[in-house]
């Protein structure tokens, strides 16, 4: 009891405290680390709460029982109570349907995680078939801004299968286009560039074997090339980082465990957090008055915004996804524009790093109690 009391706790009030320490973005990595820690630490304590409930069922059933009646009633739980047939029937039902709770999160966290893999590489390969090399030409077009720096796990991605009759389009790298890949290896380095004809502007990254980066010819024709690179820097940043995986278990914890507050907030806040790593990463290798100038002119051409400053996603954008275009855009030009003073990051950073380690030690720390009890 004492572990589900702490992951019932967890769950409704570490939001609530990381919510401060993590909204200035000023460590993306420290704050994407202590809240996935959070979700870790709840985990923990379910799974460890089970065993612990599992190994006592099995070594002492009445044992259990009596010390689950006293802990809810106290001393109106007698002996007839606890030891009455009726009692432990409702104890053995409670227990599976404790169970089929957990079978059902289980199945619902794998669905939305297969969804998620099965739609971003089917939508990697619809637009590596169906998308053109992006040439130096697009280089050479006027413009301003980008439309939707986004990294998209796609699990709702409405890919079209009639994009496999395009099988001779070949799409390149970025070779062609003289933009490289500063400061980011791996799955970014590797990822394939390609060009849809499509007047609505989008730019984005989508996870597969191999990963593919789209640009639209509209987002080509609202680029220039400083921005075409900050853009694709971002779109790397995001793959490099596996942000995609992230989004993936996140996003699955908050279809197991519906409405449970850290699961919402930190599926949020992890994809706001992402978007800061890969804008620090392109800002980087191209300097924040190229990212600051294409997200202001992204934002001003995208439609208007709701009272929460958030842009809603095109209708040719996958609803679940990590459109720069489209999440969090005033916080993170305020960011890029007035970044935190260093004492106050480094604040910020050590009560990050408390928070995390207390977090990561509660759940072993309250099963080395019940063990030594």
């Amino acid at each position: 009891m004492i572990l589900l009391g702490y992951a019932v706790a967890a769950a409704w009030c570490a939001p609530a405290l990381l919510a401060p320490l993590t909204r200035r973005g000023s460590s993306p990595w420290l704050g994407l680390a202590a809240w996935l820690t959070a979700m870790g630490s709840v985990i923990a304590a379910i799974v460890l709460g089970a065993e612990h409930s599992v190994a006592a069922a099995a070594a002492d059933w009445p044992q259990l029982t009596t010390a689950l009646c006293r802990s809810v009633a106290g001393g109106v739980c007698t002996p007839q109570v606890y030891r009455s047939a009726l009692y432990e029937a409702g104890v053995a039902a409670f227990a599976a349907v404790a169970m089929l709770l957990i079978a059902v999160a289980l199945w619902r966290y794998g669905r939305r995680v297969q969804r998620g893999l099965t739609g971003s590489r089917s939508h990697a390969r619809a637009a590596l078939l169906v998308g053109r090399a992006i040439g130096s030409g697009a280089m050479s077009v006027p413009g301003s801004a980008p439309a939707a720096g986004a990294c998209w796990t796609a699990d709702a991605a409405r890919t079209a299968d009639a994009g496999n009759t395009a099988a001779g389009n070949t799409a390149a790298g970025d070779t062609a286009t003289g933009i490289t890949a500063a400061g980011v290896t791996g799955a970014g380095r590797r990822a394939r560039t390609v060009v849809l004809d499509d007047p609505r502007p989008a730019a984005y990254c989508v996870a597969g074997h191999p990963a593919a980066i789209v640009v639209t010819s509209g987002a080509l024709a609202a680029l220039d090339s400083a921005q075409l690179a900050a853009v694709l820097a971002h779109e790397r940043a995001h793959l490099a980082g596996r942000h995609h995986a992230l989004l993936l278990l996140t996003r699955g914890l908050t279809a197991a465990f519906p409405g449970v507050p850290l699961f919402t907030a930190g599926a949020a806040e992890v994809a706001r957090l992402a978007e800061m790593a890969a804008d620090d990463t392109a800002a980087r290798a191209h300097g924040r008055p190229v990212v600051i100038a294409a997200l202001l002119a992204l934002a001003t051409a995208a439609a208007p915004s709701d009272a929460s400053g958030r842009l809603p996603i095109p209708r040719h954008v996958p609803g679940h996804s990590l459109a720069a275009a489209a999440y969090a855009v005033p916080a993170r030009v305020e960011r890029l524009l007035c970044p935190a003073r260093p004492v106050v990051s480094a604040a910020l950073a050590v009560a990050l790093m408390i928070t995390l380690t207390v977090l990561a030690a509660a759940p072993p720390v309250l099963a080395a109690a019940l063990v030594v009890r």
